[in-house]
């Protein structure tokens, strides 16, 4: 979780932030650019806010139907019967559970959600040291659930500062993952242990969730909001020329007046238009930059800085933040 939602009370839709709780246009719109065939409600704890929670899962039901999958993940913290009820005549169709592998004394609540006819699964990451106490929940719940799910440990940068993992002994495997150190190789271990006993079971790598299910995300956005002169890469980025305020090139201009920007912004691209044509632009109202291709932003690039404006071929994710993973300036 990063240090955007840690603590906060937050709604984001993949990386798009809802504006308003009580009216999450961005949750239908960006199911829409991702093309996706169902949800899954994370946290945080979602049964925290259980009647928003549910509000989410009779829109997107009534947006994409039935057969529109929604799953959930939760702790056993808040678990009660009338929570769970009130999940499942919402139309949830599936509940993983993280149950504490320090504590028992809650696992017992795993059962209540047998009262209902849906999917049910734990879902848990495999933590180096943990091995013994991992074998002890899978012999508890091998008959009380449909699947496991093992995870390999991933450390964020705002886990690793608040709980002080690398002073716990976790650190990453290599330094271009955040996958954790041991945390891979015991969750083979694991998967063998509960094929043993009979309980269907899946590992998950950072490698696949980062190289297949979110590169997947990525390269379906992409061709939904890509527009007519970007270039798409092979892993789903959008390759374009943009152009900018010198205040509000990429690393710059956080605690500017945003309304000031865009209104200056406004007068510097009717500027433009004596050497681009109005539909080889576009004014992105979110980042507060000129958006074009690569090609005429190289082209007319001394055009652009003579005006006083910053020229450059950006490389970005196709997502709501639009994060930048390469700038070029001209």
């Amino acid at each position: 979780v990063s240090e955007h939602k840690f603590g906060k009370d937050v709604v984001y839709a993949n990386e798009w932030k809802i504006r308003d709780p009580k009216n999450p246009v961005e949750l239908i719109e960006e199911a829409k650019l991702t093309s996706a065939k169902g949800a899954g409600i994370t946290g945080g704890d979602p049964l925290a806010n259980i009647e928003r929670c549910c509000e989410y899962i009779k829109l997107l039901k009534k947006e994409f139907g039935k057969e529109f999958h929604i799953h959930l993940y939760t702790s056993l913290m808040l678990v009660t019967s009338e929570r769970l009820r009130k999940l499942y005549e919402a139309g949830l169709d599936e509940i993983r559970f993280h149950p504490d592998l320090d504590d028992k004394k809650l696992w017992d609540n795993l059962k209540i959600a047998r009262e209902f006819d849906w999917d049910v699964g734990v879902e848990i990451p495999c933590v180096p040291g943990y091995e013994n106490k991992t074998k002890e929940l899978i012999d508890f719940v091998c008959d009380k659930v449909d699947f496991l799910n093992l995870n390999e440990l991933e450390l964020s940068d705002t886990q690793i500062s608040h709980y002080k993992l690398n002073e716990l002994g976790y650190v990453p495997r290599d330094n271009i993952s955040y996958g954790t150190k041991g945390s891979a190789t015991m969750g083979v271990k694991l998967l063998e242990y509960a094929k043993s006993k009979n309980l269907r079971a899946h590992f998950c790598t950072a490698k696949l969730k980062d190289g297949v299910q979110v590169k997947k995300r990525i390269q379906l956005r992409s061709k939904n909001v890509a527009l007519k002169f970007d270039k798409i890469t092979e892993d789903g980025l959008l390759i374009r020329g943009c152009i900018y305020l010198p205040e509000l090139k990429p690393g710059y201009g956080k605690n500017l007046d945003k309304t000031e920007m865009r209104e200056k912004l406004k007068l510097f691209y009717n500027k433009l238009l004596s050497n681009f044509k109005e539909e080889e632009m576009l004014l992105d109202d979110n980042k507060i930059r000129v958006i074009t291709s690569d090609r005429l932003v190289k082209k007319h690039a001394e055009e652009v800085k003579k005006l006083g404006l910053i020229p450059a071929i950006v490389e970005e994710y196709p997502t709501a933040d639009a994060f930048e993973v390469e700038v070029e300036y001209l």
